[in-house]
């Protein structure tokens, strides 16, 4: 992975998700988002980082408006997004019902030809979740100054959709220093891979698995305790289906295993060519015998990124992913291969050296320091992070608070 996003902020830090009510939190202490404020330190990422983290971010939008909320730096908003993803993200303050709090949703329907407010309560269920659950990038060209926060599906939701859309105008997340590929990073395409899916065709969302009904003192109510099905089988999975649980649990964990099998070559054969690319540019490749190769990593990576950067891929559509996982292995072995003949048209024909693929060793070989980022980020969290909660505290202690009682 580092090599793949060698030149990009996923390098520095990628972790584990621990859910929404830890968005706020992890969001902070990556190193993805720097240390503004330490050492001199800028912000290495924009207001808009900020938009599926919780119910302050549409207050602000309806603050600042739309445009001016993308066209601040991350720390600005470090005061004031400090309530992790809750109702408010999902429900209508007066009537409880299903919304769309988030504009990028609605736009990217607009894009479409489709009216967002026609959907159905069931489609509702799924497009709360898309809201951010989705790929995503900053269009930086449409209002100067703003990172504006677009899904790419004027074409369709296919990986194919979204790449033609990207090409067509000529865009990339940035340039791996390596290769010199342009590199199309993808962020977390889980709607878009629910909707190629059997359950999607069933008419099942999100909510009926992750979020599946439960009654207590005679009410039927949606647990909102969100998380994965297999901890909740008999609530979610239970409704329709009969087999014993170890077995569902099998079948789970075994399609797991075989797409991760695929990604991981996926994901070394690619991590190579970059390499490989590296080593052609110093022996004297050209612009225009580099081309293709660096076209065919582009289509790789991106294959590889969108099937593993999406929560629960390998079980919402095992055969999309397995898919997408054939046709990048196509791409990477097609720019190893030309890289083997331009590295040799240059009297290079021996194999490249490759470092150890370990992460520490290859943030290395990229040229980062992670222990002086941390060492700053611990500064950070030390001294900025505290700033930001007492002037929070100050702010919400002067805001009108509507008491509810439940009787």
């Amino acid at each position: 992975m580092v090599i793949l996003w060698a030149g990009y902020a996923f390098s520095h830090d990628y972790n584990q998700p621990r859910g929404h009510r830890h968005a706020i939190e992890d969001l902070r202490e990556n190193l993805r988002t720097g240390s503004p404020g330490i050492d001199g330190n800028g912000d290495l990422q924009p207001s808009t980082c900020w938009t599926c983290k919780g119910p302050d971010v549409p207050r602000l939008m309806q603050e600042l408006g739309v445009r001016e909320y993308y066209s601040k730096k991350w720390s600005d908003f470090g005061s004031e997004v400090v309530n992790t993803i809750g109702c408010g993200d999902c429900h209508n303050a007066k009537t409880m019902n299903l919304t769309i709090t988030r504009p990028a949703l609605k736009e990217a329907f607009a894009a479409m030809g489709q009216d967002i407010n026609k959907q159905s309560h069931q489609e509702m269920r799924n497009l709360v979740c898309a809201q951010c659950h989705v790929e995503y990038y900053f269009d930086k060209k449409k209002y100067e100054g703003a990172a504006y926060l677009t899904f790419p599906w004027k074409n369709g939701l296919t990986l194919e959709d979204a790449e033609k859309y990207y090409d067509d105008i000529e865009y990339y997340d940035y340039i791996n220093p390596l290769s010199k590929a342009k590199i199309l990073k993808a962020q977390h395409p889980d709607y878009e891979i629910y909707k190629t899916s059997v359950h999607a065709k069933r008419g099942v969302s999100c909510a009926d698995c992750h979020m599946p009904y439960k009654t207590e003192g005679g009410q039927k109510f949606t647990d909102h305790h969100i998380g994965s099905p297999l901890t909740n089988i008999e609530n979610s999975c239970f409704v329709c289906h009969r087999e014993k649980t170890d077995d569902l649990v099998s079948d789970v964990h075994e399609r797991q295993k075989k797409v991760k099998e695929s990604t991981a070559q996926l994901a070394r054969q690619t991590a190579i060519a970059h390499i490989e690319a590296k080593k052609a540019w110093e022996v004297g490749a050209t612009e225009a015998e580099m081309e293709p190769i660096l076209k065919a990593i582009r289509r790789a990576q991106w294959r590889w990124d969108y099937s593993v950067a999406s929560h629960g891929a390998s079980f919402h559509s095992p055969v999309e992913v397995q898919r997408l996982a054939a046709a990048g292995l196509g791409f990477a072995r097609e720019a190893r291969l030309g890289l083997a003949r331009v590295l040799a048209k240059h009297g290079y024909n021996q194999e490249v050296p490759l470092p150890e693929f370990k992460k520490d060793v290859l943030q290395k070989y990229i040229g980062l320091d992670i222990p002086k980022e941390r060492a700053q980020k611990k500064e950070f969290m030390e001294k900025i992070v505290p700033q930001w909660i007492k002037k929070a505290k100050e702010r919400e202690a002067k805001m009108d608070v509507k008491q509810i009682t439940m009787k």
